[in-house]
């Protein structure tokens, strides 16, 4: 039976009818709504609104802040657990990299909410008591906790592929440990750090169930506001879809360029 071979053009088109119908259509109806009033008349109050207000400006502020906490801390701890399991010479280290994916396979309100009696228990206990009231510390706990996977699988695939012989030749140049870890395991790894810290970052602006559940509806970032507003006003709803878009854009556009930077010096070295 001879198989059918179709051209590049006719195998688009099913990526193309996807990306009209769940990209593009979605994008001009956020553009119709931030620009339009609730008489649909083009307006740019809804931006005015916005920005006029400093609770919802202080609002961004948190939520780039406890992102960037976020990315710093699973970045910090993901590194060196990647560097290990990438270098180890045990045969089952597959393993252990499993233990670390192996919460994903469950429900994430589940782990939330288990998470959250974890620290109703522990802030019962005595000397514990300010746990309870610590709603950013359980927040940033809880987001490390949910988005380190992400961090770790990047890092640990990319530490994997790096060349061992370039290793041994920086040991045979008389390198040390230090300048060969700081020569070319860092700037080869940049790769996967910058999909690490894509993966972890732009979710932790955006995840307000973890907000809600563990620091008790006390911690408000801008994925709060995009759910509230889309169930009262959705030209509100819109814009601040809009904004959070460009905050993505230009956090992706920069973290591709310097990727890019990256790999361009690693491969010189």
């Amino acid at each position: 039976m001879k198989i059918p071979r179709f051209s590049r053009k006719t195998l688009c088109i099913p990526y193309a009818v996807f990306l009209i119908f769940f990209v593009i259509v979605p994008m001009l109806v956020i553009l119709f709504y931030a620009f339009t009033d609730r008489n649909m008349h083009i307006s740019f109050s809804n931006f005015i609104r916005f920005f006029s207000d400093p609770t919802k400006l202080s609002t961004i502020v948190y939520s780039l802040v406890i992102a960037l906490i976020t990315t710093v801390i699973c970045l910090v701890i993901a590194f060196p657990v990647a560097y290990i399991l990438a270098h180890s010479r045990m045969k089952k280290k597959f393993v252990i990299l499993m233990l670390f994916v192996l919460p994903m396979w469950i429900n994430f309100v589940l782990r939330v909410n288990a998470l959250r009696e974890l620290f109703n228990l522990f802030s019962s206990l005595d000397g514990l008591e300010g746990l309870a009231n610590a709603n950013y510390f359980k927040t940033v706990f809880g987001m490390v906790y949910d988005f380190l996977p992400f961090m770790i699988l990047p890092l640990y695939t990319t530490m994997l592929k790096i060349d061992r012989s370039l290793y041994e030749a920086s040991y045979d140049l008389g390198a040390g440990a230090v300048t060969t870890f700081v020569r070319i395991t860092i700037p080869l790894s940049m790769p996967g750090v910058m999909s690490g810290v894509t993966m972890v970052f732009l979710p932790s602006m955006t995840n307000y169930v973890v907000s809600d559940m563990l620091g008790n509806a006390k911690v408000t970032i801008i994925g709060k506001f995009i759910y509230e507003y889309f169930g009262t006003d959705w030209h509100m709803g819109s814009m601040v879809a809009l904004v959070l878009l460009i905050v993505v854009f230009v956090s992706t556009w920069l973290s591709g360029g310097f990727k890019s930077e990256e790999n361009v010096r690693g491969t010189t070295l």
